[in-house]
């Protein structure tokens, strides 16, 4: 297992060349998948082993599986500390991922995942699942996955979902406030400055008092989208944390908490 590197001296040196953070991400993406790829392995592993046990299964499973959702999850917090350390150097590259495709930019919400869609992936391969197990559920077994959800934990998840919706909706709509800033009378001032500055062919002689026009104007822009990605990434990090959290306090067990988090 790799040392994480700290997100100061490892962003911020590196960061001006605009392809740190491509670089820390393609990083710890290969970190994320091999953590990942181990917890799928004990998952199975312990499945294969678990009628030999004369342990509980309840406490065979936290003892196996729950250092290794931790560290999922933390992880998680680490990308997005390291995420908030890059947007405050630029936070327009944030917005426009050079590492992402261009199917993946069409379907970004503020920089990132849709909280929701932690949900919508929830319910889909809990259905899957459910296909596939129904034979053993219909004989009443316990298929330790997503398909053996009780009403209960449906119900805690429904009300993460609704509670999550909402905040994603207030982002939004703070987000579409914030674009309509580019409008306002400083951005139109400007546009007049530079409009007339072409023309009469003074754009080079004044170009030193016009830089600093544009950074005046431009700079509450930049910090306004700084704060509503933070607040994004929150309810990202947060739906993941939450998911977790909740699962981990009910009676559902970790392999069921380890398909929600690989989902």
């Amino acid at each position: 297992m790799s040392v994480r590197p700290d997100n100061t001296t490892y962003m911020a040196p590196a960061i001006r060349n605009g392809e740190s953070f491509h670089t820390f991400y393609e990083c710890w993406l290969v970190e994320q998948n091999q953590y990942l790829q181990q917890l799928v392995s004990a998952s199975k592993t312990y499945q294969d082993s678990s009628s030999t046990s004369i342990e509980s299964t309840q406490e065979s499973q936290e003892r196996v599986l729950r250092p290794l959702i931790d560290t999922v999850v933390q992880h998680y917090e680490h990308y997005y500390q390291a995420k908030s350390s890059s947007a405050k150097l630029d936070v327009l590259a944030m917005f426009t991922p050079s590492w992402r495709s261009t199917l993946e930019d069409a379907f970004l919400w503020i920089g990132g995942w849709r909280p929701s869609m932690a949900f919508h992936l929830l319910y889909s391969k809990s259905g899957l699942q459910l296909e596939t197990q129904l034979a053993e559920l219909i004989q009443g077994l316990s298929t330790g996955d997503l398909s053996d959800l009780s009403p209960s934990q449906l119900i805690q998840v429904d009300v993460l979902q609704r509670k999550t919706i909402r905040e994603e909706k207030d982002t939004t709509e703070k987000m579409a406030k914030h674009q309509e800033t580019v409008a306002d009378p400083s951005m139109v001032d400007l546009t007049h400055v530079v409009s007339e500055l072409v023309r009469s062919g003074e754009a080079g002689q004044e170009e030193g008092g016009i830089e600093d026009q544009v950074e005046s104007t431009i700079a509450p822009k930049e910090s306004g989208l700084e704060m509503i990605l933070q607040r994004a990434d929150d309810l990202r990090l947060r739906t993941l944390k939450e998911r977790d959290a909740r699962n981990h306090g009910d009676d559902r067990g970790p392999i069921q908490r380890h398909g929600s988090i690989t989902t």
